[in-house]
């Protein structure tokens, strides 16, 4: 079984992060430059939200509000759900379709060290069976 640690290993520990009175445009630029679906929104190096795309449509553009004029805390996800980095990628499949949240955030121990997308989990999930796939094969062909 693929685990969080390994799957971000092969992905990388990035963090791209704004500040809860970043203007929701500053975010969105962020987000652009570096190819994420969403950012975390860290005070005084503690995690307290995270703006996603999906935030931006529904909180900014569905209402007619101002990028450039909103605060990224008006918008954000205040209520994140982090895991370690010994879950598996199965299980954060789990919590993600569950709640229905496409960005999970990563911790070791009290440190924010990665973040996960579903996109990630997936790749993982597709990688890891046809792993399996190739394995069963060869023990077929070999038989």
């Amino acid at each position: 079984m693929v685990t969080i640690k390994s799957l971000l290993e092969q992905k990388g520990y990035y963090v791209w992060s704004v500040k809860p009175d970043d203007t929701v445009f500053e975010a969105l630029e962020l987000m652009a430059d570096k190819n994420v679906g969403a950012v975390v929104v860290m005070d005084g190096g503690k995690l307290i939200g995270i703006m996603s795309e999906r935030d931006y449509a529904r909180k900014v553009t569905l209402k007619g509000k101002r990028p450039h004029d909103t605060k990224v805390d008006e918008i954000m996800t205040s209520e994140v759900i982090g895991l370690g980095v010994d879950h598996t990628i199965e299980h954060c499949m789990a919590l993600m379709t569950k709640h229905h949240f496409r960005h999970l955030p990563i911790f070791e121990g009290e440190e924010l060290i990665g973040i996960i997308s579903i996109g990630d989990v997936v790749k993982a999930v597709i990688a890891e069976q046809e792993f399996m796939i190739d394995q069963l094969q060869s023990y077929i062909r070999s038989g």
